[in-house]
Formats: structure tokens, C-alpha cells, sequence
């Protein structure tokens, strides 16, 4: 028996494809093959001796009449500046815990300038009052709800209903009450 494929004439290459086929053979492998590669690493290199120049400093002070001032601490300050910037009124190196303060709910503010303390009354009155038209209007549209026979009349009031107790469960509780307090100085 003899193969089919070797029954079968080969059609002779182009000239084109010949030349392809010659020019992949002739050339060399290249270095950039995919399992020569070198993994690539950041490199920590130090800046040396050489200190990097300062650009100068900004900061927050307050001016003779406690307005609110920027402050600027230029490097190349005339002559007749201060020496250092604690000179001028720059505050000092930051310290996170220098001004941390504990926030309790029931500590009073510290006392200001004048030594007087200033003292608060909080008042939940509108909230309570909203809370309480709130309730009375679900009552209300319960009893409309209970005498509603059906149809699109009942749909309404159940949706109405509805929405009265959505906003019933948003606004009466501790966390609505706290954020809606309003306070008065005594």
C-alpha cells in the first residue's frame, strides 16, 4: 500500500516564501529570549553627604489682633530676620500628642482666653415634636386604612402608611435625636 500523502504533488513554493523561510534560518537567536531574561529590581542608591536644599517653611500663627496669619521661613531671610523661626512665632517641631486631648461626650470645653467657661444647654424639642406629628398622622391614616372597604382608595393609604413608618424608623431613635440637637448658650 502507499500513503495518500505521498500520492499527492506539492505545489513548489513561491519565491517569497522561500525567501521568508531563508531569512528565519539565517537568523541568529536573539538575546531577548523569553527564558533569558533577567528579573528586573528597584535599586536603592542613597543620596550621599549632599543635603538637599530647603525651599523654606508656611505655618499658621496668629497676628497682634488673633486674626489668622500664614507665616513664611525663608531659607535666604535678609540679615536683620530672626535668628530661628521659634524667634518669629514658628511653632515648634510637631508633636501628635502634644495637643491630642481626650473627646469625651460629657467634658466640658476648656476654658477660653478670659478664663470664663462657656456653658451649653441641648435641647431635643424639635425633634420630639416632629416625632410626635409623625405618630399622629400614622394614627390617623391606620383609622382611614381600617374603614377603606378596597380598591385603588386602599393601595393609596397603605402606601402613605407605609412611608409615614419609614420615616418613623429613621427619626425616632438615640443617633437622630444626638444629631439634631440644638444648643444654646447659657
Amino acid at each position: 500500500m502507499i500513503p495518500i500523502s505521498s500520492s499527492v504533488p506539492r505545489p513548489a513554493a513561491s519565491p517569497a516564501v522561500r525567501e521568508a523561510k531563508r531569512m528565519r534560518e539565517a537568523r541568529p537567536a536573539s538575546p531577548a529570549a523569553p527564558g533569558s531574561l533577567k528579573p528586573v529590581k528597584d535599586e536603592y542608591v542613597p543620596e550621599g553627604e549632599k543635603k538637599r536644599e530647603s525651599y523654606g517653611r508656611y505655618w499658621l500663627g496668629k497676628d497682634e489682633d488673633g486674626s489668622p496669619k500664614i507665616y513664611f521661613d525663608d531659607p535666604e531671610a535678609a540679615e536683620d530676620a530672626p535668628a530661628s523661626p521659634e524667634a518669629a512665632g514658628a511653632p515648634e517641631a510637631e508633636d501628635p500628642k502634644k495637643d491630642e486631648e481626650p473627646k469625651t461626650p460629657g467634658k466640658a470645653a476648656p476654658p477660653d482666653k478670659s478664663g470664663k467657661e462657656e456653658k451649653c444647654v441641648g435641647s431635643t424639642d424639635a425633634v420630639d415634636r416632629e416625632i410626635k406629628r409623625l405618630k399622629e398622622k400614622k394614627e390617623k391614616l391606620e383609622a382611614k386604612l381600617s374603614r377603606e372597604a378596597g380598591g385603588t382608595r386602599r393601595e393609596a393609604l397603605e402606601r402613605q402608611l407605609a412611608q409615614v413608618e419609614n420615616e418613623l424608623r429613621q427619626k425616632d431613635n438615640d443617633a437622630y435625636r444626638r444629631r439634631h440637637t440644638v444648643f444654646t448658650e447659657l
